[in-house]
Formats: structure tokens, sequence, C-alpha cells
């Protein structure tokens, strides 16, 4: 019933028998502490044992044809590393978010975090007591960057390599379950982020069971998964399985799909629509959402196209057009895949199309890129947009965030553009206050020769693009993960918390105004000069208007209830006159003209 928590599948705890898939092997044993038993083929490619008698948790892993013994790739325990035995996990403990309806993500706002460096003990624990922090700046849901097992003690999250299993050092699974309990109790959702199209270069085992791995070359970050050839159905089975588990184990409220464009899959149903059916039917079943966001290098809106008009049936997708086309108009870098979007025009067109890329040519990859989203039928919540994201930040030679180029002005007018534009807005961990500190890319991996290729591999990655070696940070140096975490001294700090007073007036105004959150693509009307760097975006009864200029400039207004407005320093308004006012270089001003809103006036620069 609605509001009732998914019932946990029996956990590998309270079942009858071990069952591992390995439809090659000739003999498969279990392994458990002080014994060794044979297990039996049962004709479909899978071996079954049964659980001996002894209660609690046990240790236990697979020898295959006399290899291992390798931990179980559906493991939801490692307590000593992707290497060691796996655990069977006692699920024990009540919920608490039985009242939990779950939320949309239509109207919603994201915060992205990496639970080793959102807090300075890295852990779920830590990270559930700033969720009053999060609340406060109108967060609906925590995206949690990659949280499964890999080697090493830190890691960006996406060398992962065994899917079910929580990293011990966030906690392990029972933290989980206090972390999305925690979080539900305050009324913020939780999206795990998951990497579905390739596994991390350490403790990778899959390849000993069966044919989970592609037979072709894999990606750029690791060996791919056996999506569309012999065996492959299984394979699909372990990745659905694995979302379910989130969703319903774990009472997750989405999923985000890494690098979906990197899925190499060529059977009839794709597996993201697969997917798409499966997790529909559970949302069903629990009476909640469940949302399923694809990251995606496309631009092809058939991932958020209902499966009735033809589409895969995602909820939505990021659109890194708008990062692109806000980083430019700010910062006036131009290198690289930042080059088409040099025209203050750029901006515009993605805030009134969606994408940039729509079918255009793209100078970046040589060719035409992109399909246009039919903004007639489109809803513009199904694009999450940011500012800044793990992504963008920390591929970036010295992991320099926005706030390493950017006056506080400027700061605030990506904030505005993302978290009050037609969009669903993501922003990431530390920007509300304009964190100085970097967000770099860390690794520690234990292996040399693995830890000297990525150190190696980043150098030149760099040295290609014109960075000076000497300037990129070793990703195997403990420093660089520890320069990366956030500083919570900042926030209260003047400057930082005038900034983070800014987003939570933001954030109000976004839940006080309807206009704020209108998804409708007809509604959007917008406005640039590129000569003076002016642009104002109209929706509905709102108007945001912005000087990307470090010059005063005159802008005509619709007339309207000034509701919040930041610039660099002083007044954003300089001065008003009929039909408009001046507004002072890098500020913005957001009107809104509602009868009865509760839309706060934001209180000047203190």
């Amino acid at each position: 019933m609605p509001g009732e928590p998914f019932e946990d599948k029996a956990p590998l705890e309270d079942s009858e028998s071990f069952e591992i898939w390995a439809p090659a092997a000739a003999t498969v044993e279990l392994v458990l502490a002080g014994a060794t038993l044979p297990m039996t083929r049962t004709g479909d490619g899978w071996w079954r044992a049964p659980r001996p008698g002894a209660s609690g948790p046990l240790d236990y892993g697979f020898r295959v044809d006399g290899e291992g013994p390798f931990p179980d790739p559906r493991s939801r325990h490692q307590p000593n590393g992707v290497h060691g035995l796996s655990r069977t996990v006692d699920h024990g403990g009540a919920w608490t978010d039985q009242a939990w309806t779950g939320r949309q993500l239509a109207g919603s706002t994201i915060y992205e975090l990496h639970l080793g460096t959102f807090t300075p003990e890295g852990t779920l624990d830590a990270a559930a007591g700033k969720l009053a922090h999060l609340a406060s700046i109108g967060v609906d849901f925590v995206e949690l960057l990659p949280v499964n097992a890999f080697n090493g003690a830190h890691n960006w999250g996406y060398d992962g390599v065994l899917w079910y299993a929580v990293h011990e050092g966030y906690g392990g699974p029972a933290a989980y379950r206090r972390f999305v309990d925690a979080c539900h109790r305050a009324g913020i959702g939780v999206i795990q982020d998951v990497v579905y199209n390739h596994l991390g270069p350490s403790g990778n085992y899959l390849g000993k069971f069966g044919p989970y791995l592609s037979a072709a070359a894999g990606n750029t970050w690791g060996s791919s998964l056996n999506l569309d050839g012999p065996g492959s159905d299984e394979v699909r089975r372990y990745i659905i399985d694995n979302a379910l588990m989130w969703l319903g184990d774990y009472h997750v409220d989405g999923l985000r799909l890494d690098a979906v464009h990197a899925l190499h899959d060529e059977r009839a149903t794709h597996l993201l629509e697969e997917l798409a059916i499966e997790v529909d039917a559970l949302s069903a079943h629990v009476g909640r959402p469940l949302s399923l966001v694809a990251e995606s290098d496309l631009n092809d809106p058939r991932l958020i196209t209902t499966r009735e008009a033809g589409g895969y049936g995602l909820t939505g997708q990021w659109s890194d057009d708008f990062h692109h086309a806000v980083h430019v108009a700010l910062t006036g870098e131009t290198t690289g895949y930042y080059a088409d979007f040099e025209p203050l025009g750029a901006l515009a067109k993605v805030l009134t199309h969606g994408f940039f890329h729509d079918g255009t040519f793209s100078s970046f990859r040589a060719r035409t890129h992109g399909r246009p989203i039919d903004t007639e039928r489109m809803p513009a919540w199904r694009l999450v947009v940011a500012s800044q994201n793990h992504d963008q930040i920390g591929n970036r030679a010295i992991g320099d965030r926005l706030g390493a180029q950017l006056d506080a002005g400027q700061l605030a007018i990506a904030a505005t553009l993302t978290l009050l534009g037609p969009f669903t807005p993501m922003l990431f961990m530390g920007e509300e206050w304009g964190a100085r500190t970097p967000w770099q890319f860390f690794t520690s991996h234990p292996e040399p020769e693995l830890g000297e290729a990525t150190r190696n591999g980043r150098i030149s990655e760099f040295a290609r693009m014109g960075w000076d070696p000497a300037l990129v940070p070793d990703p195997q140096d403990p420093e660089t993960f520890t320069r990366s975490r956030l500083d919570w001294t900042e926030p209260d700090e003047p400057g930082s918390a005038r900034l983070l007073s800014y987003y939570q007036a933001l954030a109000v105004l976004r839940r006080a105004v309807p206009g704020f959150t209108d998804p409708r693509f007809d509604r959007i009307q917008v406005d640039v000069d590129e000569r003076e760097r002016r642009l104002s975006l109209r929706r509905g009864e709102t108007e945001i208007v912005v000087n990307l200029g470090l010059e005063p400039c005159r802008v005509a207004t619709t007339g309207g209830r000034p509701a919040a407005s930041f610039a660099a320093s002083g007044d954003a308004v300089v001065a008003t006159h009929d039909g408009g006012l001046t507004l002072a270089g890098h500020a913005v001003v957001v009107f809104c003209d509602r009868p009865g809103s509760a839309a706060p006036r934001h209180q000047r620069d203190r």
C-alpha cells in the first residue's frame, strides 16, 4: 500500500541456499570458514548448495574449476575488501520511513555529493548529520556518487567492481540503510549513482564465473558488460536486479545511470527500456515514484520519450549543453567542446530548446550532433542541469570550481539560472557557499603498477591539452584527496554566508512561485544582447534579468515585484527608470508579480 516500505527481498542471511551463476564451469565449490562444500548444477547455468545450519553472518566465497575463492558477484558486504570473502547480510533493524511517499522528479532540486569528501569523516552517518543544511537550501533529492565496493581507501567511485556491496569505508550496508532512513525522515529522497557501462581495474572477477564481460574492447574507463552476446540474458538480469535492490531493499528513490552512451546493446529491446519497464512495475507495487535519470553524451530525447511514443521511458537525462552555455557565458572559456557555445545566443537556445546541439554541427566532434526535443510535448523538467558537477570540476586538470575564476555576482547568476530556470536543477556539494576547496581526481590503488599507470595517464591527458604537467595533481597522492574535502567552516565567513543566504532565498522562491517550476517550453521567452552581455528570461509572471558584463547596463523589464537580487558588491539595481532599470555589473534581479505569492525580497548586501 502507498506509504508502506517495500519489504526486503529474502537476503542471503535468511536464504536456504547459496547460489551462483557459472554456466561454463565443470565444478563449483562453496568456500566457508573452515569448510569447502561442493555445489550442484541446476541445468540453467546456476549452481546451488544448502546453507549450513549455523546462524548469523557467514563469510563465504566460490571456487570455480579449482580457482579462487572469489567473492560473490552479488555480494552485499565486503568487510575485507574486494579481494576478500563476501559476508552474508543481516537485514535486521526496523525502517522508520513507513510514512514516506516519495518525491517526483518534476519540481525537485537535486544535490550531488561524494561521501568521502562531503564531510571530514567521509561516512554515511556523518553525511546524515548535514541534512538540515540541505533542507535549508531546498534540496529534494540527495544524489550520492557511486558507493559500491572498490579497491583502496578512497576513490571517485567509478572504479567499483562489486555493484551490490556498499564500500566499507563509508559504513557498509547497515550505514547505508540508516542514511536513507534519515533522509526520508528529513523529507529528502535519495538518488544513487550507478555505473553499468564498465568495471574498475582491480577486483573484477566476473569473467571467472561466466560471460559477463563483452568480447569486444572495453570503453575508455574499463571492461564493458556483455549486453547482447551469448549468455547476455543473465548479465542483463544481473544489472536489473542490482537496480531493483537499491530501489527496493534499500528504499532508494531513484538512480542516476552513468554514461549510458557507453552501453553497447544491439538487441531489439535496449537494456534501458527493459530497466525502465521493471522499475515502473516496482514503483506501482511500492506506491511511490521511482526515477531513472541517464547521463548521456548523445543529446537524444529518445531516452526520455515515453514508451508509448517509441522511447525508452526514462524519467530524465542530464543536459551538459546547459552547463557548457552557462560556463562559457560566465568564464569566457572557449577551448575544446566549449567553442560552439561562445555566443550568448547559445545560452538562449539551450533555455528555449533544451539542447544546443540538436542536429547541428559540433566543431569539437567535427560532425553533426544531437536531435531536437519536441518542445510541444516534452516537459522541460525531464532535463537535469547544473552549472557545476563532479565531472565538469573533477575533469579539469586542477579540479578548480567556478569560484576560482568568478566573483560572487557571477556565482549568483549561475545559481539563479540553474535554480529558477526551466529545468530540474542539480547543485554540487559546496557550491551553495562558493566553496574554495577544489574537487580533484583522486585514487588510492594499492597496486603500484596501476597507480603509476593512472598517474601517467592523467598527466599525458592534460599535456595534450596544453596544461603544464607540473600543475596536474597526482591522483595517487593522499593530499589530492584531502584537498578535495569540503571545509565546513567556510559557510560562516561573511562572503560565503551572503551567497548561502541567496541560495536559501532562491529555494524559497522556487517553492513559492509556480512560474519557477512551470515545465512548459512555450512559456519560456529569452532575450539577449550580445554586445552588452545582457540576458532576460521570462516564464509566465516571472522574469530574471542578468548583466553578464562588468559595466552597468540599462535593461527593460516587464515590471513586477523584485523578489531577489545579487551583485558582486553593492546594490544590484543602480537606478530605476520608466520601463526598466540600470543593473550593476555581474548582477541579477528576479521579478515575480503574482498576487498573494510568498516570495520574499532577498536582503541586500551586508
